[in-house]
């Protein structure tokens, strides 16, 4: 398994609660559905821990991928492609870790 830890803020004017819907509704839904994926959420950040500061990074995605080649092949499906449109109206400029398991 391979996990990809996405880090991003929203584009200047977007409305958070209107994305946040659309998080729920459409993204969640349409990535978790794909054979590929074992797991998607998503998550706000709410600060740092232990400084009081704010996070550099509002959003956080965690997507848990069982077969790298597969969820290539799913993020080409036009379904997809579609909804990495609408992702790309609302994210700026996303960070795509993808990691390995250490322990």
């Amino acid at each position: 398994m391979k996990r990809i830890i996405v880090l991003f803020n929203l584009k200047e004017g977007v409305d958070v609660a209107e994305y946040e819907e659309w998080a729920r509704k459409s993204d969640v839904a349409t990535v978790k559905a794909l054979g590929s994926v074992d797991e998607f959420t998503v998550h706000r950040a709410s600060g740092l821990f232990g400084s009081g500061e704010a996070s550099p990074y509002r959003y956080i995605e965690v997507i848990d991928v069982n077969d790298m080649d597969a969820f290539g092949e799913d993020l080409a499906t036009e379904t997809m492609r579609a909804v990495a449109a609408q992702y790309q109206a609302y994210a700026d400029s996303p960070m795509f870790i993808l990691t390995d398991q250490v322990a």
